[in-house]
């Protein structure tokens, strides 16, 4: 497996539920994998002092990166994929693929890309060029 390790982070806002919000990241996840994993909570303060939730996890394990990365594939629209894929190299900096989940979504069970209020995932390939990094997501069904 081409890929090092794979971060997970997401904040839980004030106004949300902080269960509802891990349970989002698990659905994205493969669920077979979910309970393999440790997610760190650390409590901070928002610009105008409301509390959030930063949740976060390495996973370095490589049969467990390998099940997200495809399940990460497999659950991503065509027009996700082509999308991701038009914008690829603003989504790869230094061996990492920056990718971004809609937490809503994710929550009622759909794998959407998004820029905003989003699960993101920062998957670090050992090999560090981009055209790696585009191979292999091609080879995963990540990319069309």
């Amino acid at each position: 497996m081409p890929i090092g390790y794979i971060d997970i982070r997401a904040f839980a806002h004030a106004t949300e539920d902080l269960d509802k919000v891990l349970a989002a990241i698990r659905i994205v996840l493969p669920p077979e994998k979910t309970d393999k994993l440790f997610f760190r909570k650390v409590n901070l303060t928002g610009h105008h002092g409301n509390p959030i939730t930063l949740i976060e996890a390495r996973i370095k394990e490589k049969e467990i990166v390998q099940a997200v990365f495809e399940k990460l594939a497999s659950s991503l629209s065509t027009l996700d994929k082509e999308q991701l894929n038009t914008e690829i190299f603003q989504h790869i900096e230094k061996g990492n693929l920056y990718i971004r989940i809609d937490k809503q979504s994710a929550y009622l069970n759909q794998t959407k890309l998004s820029t905003e209020d989003s699960i993101h995932f920062q998957i670090h390939f050992k090999r560090s060029t981009p055209e790696e990094v585009i191979e292999v997501s091609r080879r995963f069904g990540l990319l069309p």
